[in-house]
């Protein structure tokens, strides 16, 4: 990767010098919160998309973990525009992290400081390039979705990302690009890295928050998009069976933006394509995030 510092605990340090000890609490038992954001080369300039919204999860995130992260909003808007600039991205991946660091090794984090960091790089598609316009064959996974009475599944916690790891890895194994992964109730949850949506008879369907999901960034950002071109869409709950006969199916995220889903369980959907819908969501979003349409500019915040 073309870049060369990352910011640390107030000091921005050369990228291979970004160090922890080896005793660091998060590393040991993942008590880590963190976000993945995006900045885009828009017709203004680079701009970060829904920055701010962003940094509200990150700092609700730590709540659970009594993670109180030791920099203002403020600064860490500056601390990112700063490392954007100093390395000359027009657009990149920005991964804000704070963690109990290293003071003694326990379960209790009681005490332990928290150190916090921002890194941004070049990052093209996440699930491929020929992934937004073919779409992506997907399996369910065997590994379940913990439930919000286990692990807070509102909170962007780096421990429980072993959870889409393992659901991830299997896909992959077995010949697929992604999964999606169940929840305990044996209804559809989220892809280990993305929200999922449904197009059945021109209407949108999304898993609730009651399903075990995070509430995705992206995931709210399409519901407005949807909404704006006139489609209504539901929050509920989705069956494994309902997938298998889905006009259209397609992931949402930061890293996977808007990407169709062509088959799961090697059942085709819809033409094996992507959809009309899928199209039109998928086009609109990516004219929105390079700047080409008017009425969405308090999305963004350019460096």
């Amino acid at each position: 990767m073309d870049v060369d510092t990352i910011w640390m605990d107030g000091e921005f340090l050369d990228w291979e010098d970004a160090q922890v000890h080896v005793l660091t609490h998060a590393l040991h038992y993942g008590t880590g919160v963190f976000e993945g954001v995006r900045c885009y080369d828009t017709e203004d300039g680079p701009a970060i998309f829904r920055w701010e919204d962003h940094l509200e999860r990150f700092y609700q995130s730590g709540k659970p973990y009594d993670i109180e992260i030791p920099f203002s909003p403020e600064e860490l808007t500056a601390a990112t525009m700063e490392l954007i600039d100093r390395q000359d991205l027009d657009s990149c991946y920005i991964r804000p992290i704070a963690f109990y660091g290293y003071d003694r090794l326990g379960l209790s984090p009681e005490g332990i400081p928290i150190q916090t960091a921002i890194a941004c790089w070049p990052w093209g598609t996440y699930l491929g390039e020929e992934a937004i316009t073919d779409g992506v064959d997907v399996m369910i996974s065997s590994w379940r979705k913990y439930a919000s009475s286990q692990i807070p599944t509102n909170a962007k916690t780096t421990g429980t990302y072993v959870n889409s790891v393992l659901a991830g890895e299997e896909a992959r194994r077995n010949g697929y690009t992604e999964a999606v992964v169940l929840n305990k109730e044996g209804n559809v949850a989220e892809g280990p890295g993305e929200n999922i949506f449904m197009v059945n008879d021109g209407e949108l369907y999304t898993t609730g928050l009651s399903e075990s999901i995070l509430d995705g960034i992206t995931r709210q950002s399409v519901i407005d998009i949807a909404e704006d071109l006139g489609y209504e869409v539901t929050e509920t709950s989705i069956s494994r069976g309902e997938l298998y006969t889905a006009d259209e199916l397609f992931f949402t995220g930061t890293a996977a933006e808007v990407t169709p889903i062509r088959s799961v369980d090697d059942n085709e959907i819809g033409e094996g394509t992507r959809g009309p819908v899928t199209e039109e969501l998928q086009q609109r979003f990516f004219d929105i995030v390079e700047g080409r349409v008017d009425g969405y500019d308090d999305w963004f915040t350019h460096v």
